[in-house]
């Protein structure tokens, strides 16, 4: 088969709706052209909880078996497990999921040796082997292909470690102990893991969303629909609440009144925590360009940098690793510590966070609110017919009065999607009608942009 692959890696990998573009011809060419680019011969494979994770785990392991590596199964496991087991023995590492995406999407996210996302030179090289061949019809079988025989044990190492850096954390072997928890684990890859962990370091905890059926992934539940949690926090009394991903590798938290935390809240509780105790390297936190103005602000008032990347946590994790700092992530809940893992870690993230708040004496919630005061945010998704970044482009004049209008007390952000036809415009100031007013300017402006480029 010649032409064009049908797929093209985007921020976090491959991701498609199963059975379409993304099938197991698909996915077993994937894996035959990532074989020689991965930096081990010897690859784990994990999946969260979709319907068509087997089959199409199944397939990446007979491309990669085709390529030329010896593949191993993890079975169903967060994306951190597969990332730590990576950077414990030195090899690469595939998950198969679509992370927050409905049930009927799934993809591939690679991992290099020793656990770090594939950089752009791999990645690139990947997809042109991908782009000369994006079909296997057969392989041969993996004979080492197959699920451990306890669910839990493709998971267990990652797990262990998790105990043990919570209580190294806490300073204890029950550093969570007093604390009344609820999780929501999204029916993902969470659901035998989070519960266990954070009972083992002391708290009382009840569980959401916890039985995956196949297509019940991400379902009105966990970190992209955090209602249920929020209802049942407030409702029980509880002291916070976590909600996962379906992938485990992003959380959201929820106060004790229900008042929901993003990843830049519990950056901002984890930033000072570590500030405060003289390990923030650099004194510095990476986020990207979507972390709202409170966070920036917060950070500040402590006398830490923020250094600002792109959206995508393979950056993040990229100015991290260039500057040796500690801290860094994303406003999705994607947050890295580099001292304890090569990538986004949703439940290690809750425990930091937890730890941080009960080392002053705080609920979640309260830590968050004595830090953070958030910029009202508007978001647009305006639709273009050219292209986006030519759009951009053109409104520098409109932007810049934008800027200059807003001064500190605002932030202005268009940038061209890229995953969709649109340009995106945020607007952040702590007066949430003129933060409106400029994001409806800056739409219009978008409008006027695109139909002159169009034309």
């Amino acid at each position: 088969m010649t032409g064009g692959a049908p797929l093209r890696f985007g921020t976090d990998g491959v991701r498609a709706r199963a059975g379409t573009v993304l099938d197991e011809p698909t996915v077993r060419a994937l894996g035959r052209a990532a074989a020689a680019h991965l930096g081990s011969a010897t690859v784990v494979v994990g999946r969260d909880t979709r319907e068509s994770g087997p089959d199409l785990a199944r397939a990446l392991a007979e491309g990669l078996v085709a390529g030329g590596a010896s593949v191993s199964s993890l079975g169903v496991v967060p994306t951190p497990a597969v990332a730590h087991a990576c950077r414990v023995d030195g090899v690469a590492g595939a998950v198969v999921t679509a992370s927050h995406n409905p049930w009927h999407d799934n993809g591939i996210k690679f991992f290099a040796a020793g656990g770090r996302k594939l950089d752009d030179a791999a990645q690139d090289a990947v997809q042109a082997a991908w782009d000369a061949e994006p079909s296997l019809d057969a392989a041969g079988d993996p004979t080492s292909f197959v699920d451990p025989v306890d669910p839990v044990d493709g998971g267990r190492a990652w797990a262990d470690a998790l105990v043990a850096a919570g209580a190294a954390d806490g300073g204890g072997p029950s550093p969570l102990d007093g604390l009344s928890l609820i999780v929501d684990c999204a029916n993902g890859a969470m659901a035998p893991f989070a519960a266990d962990v954070l009972r083992r370091l002391g708290a009382d905890v009840d569980v959401l969303h916890a039985s995956p059926d196949g297509r019940n992934i991400n379902e009105a539940c966990g970190s992209t629909h955090p209602d249920d949690l929020r209802t049942a926090v407030v409702a029980a009394g509880a002291d916070a609440g976590l909600a996962f991903d379906g992938d485990g590798d992003r959380v959201v938290a929820v106060g004790d009144d229900g008042r929901l935390l993003d990843g830049d809240d519990l950056m901002a509780v984890c930033g000072v925590d570590l500030h405060d105790r003289g390990l923030l390297a650099g004194g510095t936190v990476a986020v990207t360009v979507m972390s709202n103005l409170g966070l920036r602000r917060a950070l500040d008032d402590h006398g830490i940098d923020v250094h600002e990347t792109p959206v995508g946590d393979r950056h993040v994790l990229e100015a991290l690793d260039a500057y040796g700092w500690v801290l860094g992530g994303e406003q999705s809940g994607h947050v890295v510590f580099r001292d304890l893992a090569t990538t986004g870690d949703g439940l290690l993230t809750g425990i930091r966070a937890l730890v941080a708040a009960q080392r002053v004496g705080r609920t979640l919630g309260g830590r968050v609110a004595d830090l953070v005061v958030r910029a009202p945010q508007v978001l647009h998704a305006v639709p273009v017919a050219g292209d986006g970044a030519a759009v951009v482009v053109r409104m520098a004049d409109e932007l810049a009065e934008a800027t200059a209008q807003l001064g500190s007390a605002g932030r202005v952000l268009v940038r061209p999607s890229g995953t969709e036809p649109v340009v995106r415009v945020m607007v952040e100031a702590f007066d949430a009608a003129e933060a409106a007013a400029v994001a409806d300017r800056l739409v219009a402006a978008t409008r006027r942009a695109d139909a002159a480029t169009s034309s």
